[in-house]
């Protein structure tokens, strides 16, 4: 499936939804594309899973932020495998850095640098450890298992509106109103 197609179909995804989030939130290795950054080299030629290019590319057409949250220890390969893939300067906020804080650093860096509330973004990440410790902090988190792509991705829009949902129907006290 190519880019531009990816695209279309993920633009048609999101317009079945009426609140879509202000940030998505992507991690790298195994998420967006298939392998660890510490066992490749600057030199290779990195690629991105099948969907991922087109499904970036139809959240900035959208006008919707992303980002990254990544525990990769090498972030200059990350950042130079971005630069190969033409994809670096898509994101608002790149945090790539080695931590034991199951991404929650990450995003308080993301949320002081956007100032969007972590109720307003969406994260896909392939290890449940961060999925579960990010949605503690009020993020919509979107397990993947073969990396980004359209069904992960109309998921995580599903649950990011019935959750919006679900607290627009709630008052100040939790309760409906």
């Amino acid at each position: 499936m190519g880019d531009e197609r990816v695209k279309m179909e993920a633009m048609q995804i999101m317009g079945v939804f009426q609140i879509l989030p202000k940030l998505v939130v992507f991690d790298l290795d195994y998420t967006l594309w298939p392998f660890y950054c510490e066992c490749r080299s600057k030199r290779e030629m990195p690629s991105l899973y099948p969907h991922a290019k087109g499904i970036l590319y139809a959240l900035k057409d959208k006008g919707i932020d992303v980002a990254i949250a990544s525990r990769s220890p090498t972030p200059d390969i990350a950042k130079t495998f971005l630069d190969k893939l033409g994809i670096q300067s898509m994101f608002v906020t790149q945090e790539i850095f080695s931590s034991w804080t199951h991404k929650t650093e990450h995003f308080e860096r993301i949320h002081r640098r956007t100032s969007i509330p972590y109720t307003d973004m969406l994260f896909f990440d392939d290890e449940d450890r961060n999925i579960k410790a990010v949605k503690n902090m009020g993020v919509t988190s979107i397990l993947v298992r073969n990396g980004v792509n359209q069904q992960a991705f109309r998921q995580g829009l599903l649950e990011f509106s019935q959750k919006s949902n679900a607290s627009s129907k709630a008052g100040p006290s939790g309760k409906n109103k």
